[in-house]
This record gives structure tokens, C-alpha cells and sequence, in this order.
């Protein structure tokens, strides 16, 4: 089924929340999610298959992302989070309550996974694989440490690629729902880039085969969004 038919079929409160259209201000790296609104997800289930599955697309989509979304409003409602953007909020994320962190957490890094990736394979750009090549020596080589982290992160989180503070690009990973952006990740900087490692990011089709989600992943990156968030993050260093 599609996603607008799953949504128009249920009709919950759940899914009742406002959206932005089809995730395009993320793409161009400006959206802060200032009033926090839940996105559209911007392409229906079944569109990343074979590598990711319908059913796994839509409970994802609307059953955990949608409850990230859904906990984070409700521990932030009648105070400054509520329309804090949730980069500042994550600047100072070990003062807030676990419950904050966790759902503010998954409600943006969800966000920023499901622009990540797209129908259609695409190139990486001119000026992105330069920037890769400067800092890693190789596209080969980028991938190899990208996909090292995110398949031997213990348990469950993320694989991220990151721009730091000293204009380099780095790969790391964090535990849970954490990013790069929080203060209290191991190193910090601005995510072009992540993969959700939870299981149920991919057990229904993979099983216990996390190497083998992680690989396919390469076929779905939507490249000009990677390429758009590194210049934005460029600019506002």
C-alpha cells in the first residue's frame, strides 16, 4: 500500500501531525525544525526496494519515527524546547532528561535518514568527491570506514559521515538515538550523512545480516543532499 493510502486508510492522531511537503528545505540543508513539525517521509514505501523493504519502510516511518516524534512533543510541550531548533537543543543535550535526548534524537536523525536516500542512483558530485578524496584519499577508502562503523557499532545506533569544526570530514558512530551535533558524542560536528543501524531498520529482510543492509545502502544515497548539507554547514562555520 502507499504511504498517502496508509495515512488517508488509518487515520489515527497519531499521523495528524503537520508536515513540511516532501523534505525539500532539508535538502538544501536550511531547515532548523523550528516548531518541530513531523516530515513527509517524500516517496512512497515500496520505492527503495529491493534493498529496503515496504513493510519495514512503513512501520519504520510511522511507528518509530513517528513515536520519537511524538514522545519528544510531549516531554517538550509548555516549555523553550518546544520551539527551540533541536540544534541548540542538542548543544546542551546532557542538561536535558534522557527521554529528551532519546526522542529529540530519533525524531531528527529519522528526519535526516529519509532525505539521506532516494529511487534513484546518483553520481557523487564534482566538488563533494573532491572534498572526500582531500580527506579520506580515496571514495573506496570514504566508504570502507563509513561502512566499518556502522557495521561494528555494538547494539544498537547510528553510522554517520560529519563535517567537524576544523573543516574536516570524519566518520564516526553513536550509540542509540545520540549524533554528532550532541555534546556528548565522541566527536562532534554537523551530520551530511546517516545510517540507522537499529534492528529494526532492517531485520524483517535481513535478519541478523547487518553487513549485508549496510552495503546496499550505497545504492540509495541521494548524493546532491549529502553535497547541499556540506555547503551549508561550510557556510555557517
Amino acid at each position: 500500500m502507499k504511504r498517502r493510502n496508509f495515512i488517508s486508510a488509518i487515520g489515527t492522531a497519531a499521523l495528524a501531525a503537520p508536515v513540511f511537503g516532501p523534505l525539500s528545505s532539508y535538502a538544501t540543508g536550511s531547515a532548523k525544525f523550528n516548531g518541530h513539525e513531523f516530515p513527509d517521509l517524500g516517496y512512497d514505501f515500496n520505492a527503495l526496494e529491493p534493498y529496503i523493504d515496504a513493510q519495514t519502510m512503513e512501520l519504520h516511518y510511522t511507528k518509530h519515527h513517528q513515536g520519537y516524534y511524538n514522545n519528544f512533543m510531549k516531554a517538550a510541550k509548555d516549555s523553550k524546547l518546544a520551539e527551540t531548533p533541536m540544534e541548540e537543543i542538542f548543544k546542551s543535550i546532557s542538561k536535558e532528561s534522557e527521554t529528551i535526548r532519546n526522542n529529540g534524537g530519533g525524531y531528527y536523525n529519522h528526519s535526516l535518514f529519509w532525505e539521506n536516500m532516494t529511487p534513484s542512483q546518483q553520481q557523487i558530485p564534482g566538488d563533494l568527491r573532491k572534498a572526500i578524496e582531500k580527506d579520506f584519499g580515496s571514495v573506496d577508502k570514504f566508504k570502507e570506514e563509513f561502512s566499518t562503523a556502522s557495521k561494528t557499532r555494538f547494539g544498537s545506533g547510528w553510522g554517520w559521515f560529519a563535517l567537524g569544526s576544523n573543516g574536516k570530514l570524519f566518520v564516526t558512530s553513536t550509540p542509540n538515538q545520540d549524533n554528532p551535533l550532541m555534546d556528548v558524542a565522541d566527536e562532534r560536528g554537523t551530520p551530511l550523512l546517516g545510517l540507522d543501524v537499529w534492528e529494526h531498520a532492517y531485520y524483517l529482510k535481513y535478519q541478523n545480516k547487518r553487513a549485508e543492509y549496510v552495503d546496499n545502502f550505497w545504492n540509495l544515497i541521494d548524493w546532491n543532499v549529502v553535497n547541499n548539507r556540506l555547503k551549508q554547514a561550510n557556510t555557517v562555520k
